[in-house]
């Protein structure tokens, strides 16, 4: 039976009863301790009364880039998110709680970058226990994806990437639900079925279309046409939303009402993931497009064999200071972490910027020369993340940087053996970067007690693969283009990230938690695909190395080097520094994106002292972001 647009299906026989994280059932709660625990937890946000209550149209929260106080802060990308998780902090709830409150309020205001069709990586400081963990939320391939299912049967050659992107194929089996549960599980204090409370209110009543959302959705428009669900929903009239009209989506409050009351398992084992599949099986292509969209390789089992992964974090020190990161499958945490202890062997004064910001470009080089090399799913192929950050390996390579010359890029990976000579030459070729879409979001959250957490989350590309799922209001993402396309060629170095059964793709997200003596110091993190890790590595660096404080080390002008023989950099980046690194032999051009000239969106929180927080957004970059706090300093 199909599901009417505007009222939800029951999920059917399948969903028996509510359940937990993924492999685990919660009992149902006895009616009378129910409705005490209901009434508990009522307040956990302020943005619970039902539609209709309130302005008939939605007036936007107003946005500001930093907020300085006491009990709380949060800094997201939308002030929508940033005031859920400000409510959420507010009422109790602690900065897990708010972390995922935001992100499904994102899901409905940030539609093509966030929602429970994508997944992520999260970092969270657990004050009890004074300890950083890792949350994986990443997307795994089908249990039909093989090296070469990027290969057009046909030519024998890889497909198109835009081609590979708006398709069944690029789909990954969605993680964030799963992520949800498990880390709500873990440190929260509310469960998910409040949480959702805000973004339903929000969906449901709307939200006021800014420049950004329209413009994400005009660059779209062509791709969004040619899929029936995905025009219907994100292109009303058949035209891109206007800035300043309301954007409805009462498909995804039904969902999300669905998925409160019935839990993740009605996505993994239940109807919306056979909804899901069949999707993907056969894309809802609209009659008359000529657009080519192939099928996936998803089925039922791919969704019920899913589970989010507590993971040790990476960890290295950092002038005395202590960063943890994402480990594979990401190569964020490596690759910022590998990138640091490679600065660490040198004085980057903050008197020199130039000499500092040549060096940066330096170690990135290496580091990625590194990440193309070993990164993948560890679960899936050996990768050797304890060399990869040993200070050995990182004097190995920094013996390579020379202080007034740039290195012919693309530069050839270490060799991260355990056996380190004082300079050894590098040998061997550079893998190609491969293609990885910048359209993420991040944000981060602290709360009263001390934790924190730093969350980035994606759908791939801005849309993701286009595809809208059939009256449940969320696009599913394209995740699966981050693999790489083909397999290395007959005497080529092995290649990590080729797709493969189960496998999650190697991303470059960077969620970041710096600690000093043991206590929280820096949360950070952007968007940004394979940028991501050059922009948290430059942030740190502006504030640890060059003397700004967080808001100037997040504004300031950036550059990204990733082994490719141009420094791509924003244009004040290349007025402020260009004549004196073009005469160390860095090749300058301007950052294509999208959007163009624009490197990252970043979110941020310091603790300033026991207690005092900053929280920092982007005052421009994407329109600018959203920093709150729950009891700001007058």
């Amino acid at each position: 039976m199909s599901r009417s647009p505007s009222h939800p299906s029951p999920p059917g026989p399948s969903r028996p009863r509510p359940c937990g994280p993924r492999g685990r059932r919660f009992r149902r709660t006895a009616p009378a301790t129910a409705v005490a625990l209901s009434a508990a937890l009522a307040a956990a946000t302020a943005l619970t009364a039902p539609a209709s209550a309130g302005p008939r149209h939605p007036s936007p929260p107003g946005k500001r880039p930093v907020a300085t106080g006491y009990g709380g802060a949060v800094s997201t990308v939308d002030p929508y998110a940033s005031r859920t998780a400000l409510d959420v902090l507010k009422h109790g709830g602690n900065a897990m709680d708010a972390a995922v409150a935001a992100a499904a309020t994102l899901g409905v205001t940030e539609p093509y970058v966030a929602a429970i069709g994508g997944g992520g990586f999260m970092t969270y400081y657990d004050a009890r226990s004074g300890r950083v963990h890792s949350i994986d939320g990443r997307e795994t391939a089908p249990e039909r994806m093989r090296a070469d299912s990027f290969t057009d049967p046909e030519s024998g050659e890889p497909l198109p990437f835009d081609e590979a992107v708006t398709s069944g194929l690029g789909v990954g089996v969605p993680g964030t639900v799963a992520q949800w549960e498990l880390a709500l599980d873990r440190f929260g204090q509310r469960k998910l079925r409040h949480l959702l409370r805000p973004a339903i209110e929000v969906a449901d009543r709307g939200f006021v279309v800014d420049r950004e959302f329209r413009d994400q959705t005009a660059v779209n428009a062509g791709r969004f046409r040619d899929i029936a669900p995905t025009r219907e929903l994100f292109l009303p009239g058949g035209k891109v939303p206007e800035v300043g009209s309301v954007f409805r989506n009462p498909d995804l409050a039904d969902t999300y009402r669905a998925l409160a009351r019935y839990g993740g398992d009605w996505l993994y084992e239940g109807r919306l993931g056979r909804e899901i599949v069949r999707t993907v099986a056969d894309p809802p292509v609209a009659p008359g497009a000529a657009r080519t969209v192939r099928p996936g390789l998803m089925r039922p089992g791919d969704l019920d064999a899913y589970r989010a992964k507590l993971r040790k974090p990476t960890h290295v020190s950092y002038r005395g200071l202590d960063v943890y990161g994402m480990p594979p499958p990401s190569s964020g945490g490596s690759t910022v972490g590998e990138a640091l202890n490679i600065l660490e062997e040198f004085d980057l004064g903050a008197d020199r910027p130039a000499d500092a910001l040549h060096l940066y470009l330096e170690a990135s080089k290496l580091a990625y020369a590194d990440r193309g090399r070993y990164l993948g799913d560890a679960d899936k192929v050996d990768v050797p993340l304890g060399e990869l950050l040993s200070q050995g390996f990182a004097g190995e390579r920094a013996c390579l940087i020379e202080p007034d010359e740039a290195a012919p890029a693309p530069v050839p990976p270490g060799s991260p053996d355990g056996r380190y000579g004082p300079c050894e030459p590098a040998r061997g070729a550079a893998a190609p970067l491969t293609g990885e879409g910048p359209q993420t979001t991040h944000l981060v959250v602290s709360d009263r007690w001390g934790n924190v957490a730093s969350y980035t989350l994606s759908i791939e590309q801005f849309g993701g693969s286009g595809i809208t799922v059939p009256g449940r209001g969320f696009l599913l993402n394209n995740q699966l283009t981050d693999f790489s396309f083909e397999p290395p060629g007959p005497g080529e170095a092995p290649d990590p990230n080729l797709p493969g059964p189960h496998k999650r793709p190697r991303s470059s997200m960077a969620p970041t938690i710096v600690l000093a003596d043991g206590r929280p110091r820096l949360a950070l993190g952007t968007p940004g695909g394979s940028t991501i890790i050059t922009t948290v590595l430059q942030i740190l660096v502006n504030r640890l190395d060059l003397g700004m404080d967080l808001p100037e080390a997040l504004e300031a002008p950036r550059a990204t080097q990733r082994n490719t023989p141009q420094v791509f950099a924003e244009q004040e980046f290349i007025d402020r520094y260009g004549d004196e690194l073009r005469a160390r032999g860095h090749e300058l051009e301007l950052f294509a994106g999208p959007p163009e000239g624009v490197i990252g969106a970043a979110n941020a929180l310091e603790i300033l002292r026991p207690g005092l927080v900053q929280a920092v957004a982007e005052p421009e970059r994407r329109g600018g972001g959203s920093a709150l706090v729950v009891r700001p300093v007058r």
